[in-house]
């Protein structure tokens, strides 16, 4: 399984690993199967999903790997996403508590179309209060399952693309290509918000990171400890 140019197989006790992940488990969730898969305790990955999204994981095997999953951590990423139109909640995903429920006509495409195009335009996004993000060594989820919210400040991110695939109201599916650390949840509450109609995201899952693709990844279920090793790559020099 040769991914570029800059990777190549090794069957060593370290590298990495994609991961497709599936709806429920949390990333840690994911980490500690693959500690018991490989005996390994020195595991690691570039960039945590929610326990709603499913998708493609790159999981560092090893302190080796681990010491250098900085260099996926800040590689752009590619989603496919459902935003719910119509209802918002305070996590801005299904999983949150209802806030508000829109009683107006639907939407129309034209308008949710130029409403994805303003938000293409956006170069900063306020990180959500249910993230794992940390201001002041706090995590923004642990205040806001106090009920405390605390101003964030925007984040510099770069949306390449935001396509429509599908509309059939309330339900917008779209495709998105953003620089990394960039919230699809917070796209998909602004999207809500620029349509005065209110949004949240029900589905999600991500399909690429850099140039790394679901595609070529595997469910932990069909990882055991004979043939892990045969899944693992590095970067080369």
């Amino acid at each position: 399984m040769k991914l570029n140019k800059k990777t190549k197989m090794v069957n060593n006790n370290f590298g990495f690993i994609l991961i497709n992940k599936i709806e429920g488990p949390t990333s840690h969730t994911i980490v500690n199967q693959l500690r018991r898969i490989t005996c390994i305790k020195k595991i690691g990955h570039a960039g945590t999903l929610d326990p709603f999204a499913e998708g493609l994981m790159i999981v560092a095997i090893g302190r080796q790997a681990t010491k250098n999953i900085i260099n996926f951590v800040k590689l752009d990423k590619k989603y496919e996403a459902e935003v719910f139109l119509g209802i918002k909640t305070d996590t801005y995903d299904k999983c949150g508590k209802i806030i508000n429920e829109y009683e107006g006509p639907k939407i129309k495409k034209t308008n949710l179309i130029l409403a994805l195009k303003n938000l293409t335009e956006k170069t900063t996004q306020t990180p959500p209060m249910y993230s794992a993000k940390k201001i002041n060594g706090k995590k923004l989820y642990e205040l806001a399952r106090k009920n405390i919210e605390i101003e964030r400040p925007p984040q510099k991110i770069k949306i390449f693309y935001i396509k429509l695939k599908k509309y059939n109201w309330p339900k917008a599916k779209i495709e998105v290509h953003c620089s990394s650390g960039t919230y699809i949840r917070t796209i998909a509450n602004d999207l809500g918000k620029d349509l005065k109609c209110g949004a949240h995201l029900s589905q999600l899952k991500r399909t690429k990171i850099g140039k790394y693709e679901l595609k070529k990844s595997i469910k932990i279920e069909k990882l055991n400890k004979d043939n892990w090793k045969k899944r693992l790559f590095y970067l080369e020099n």
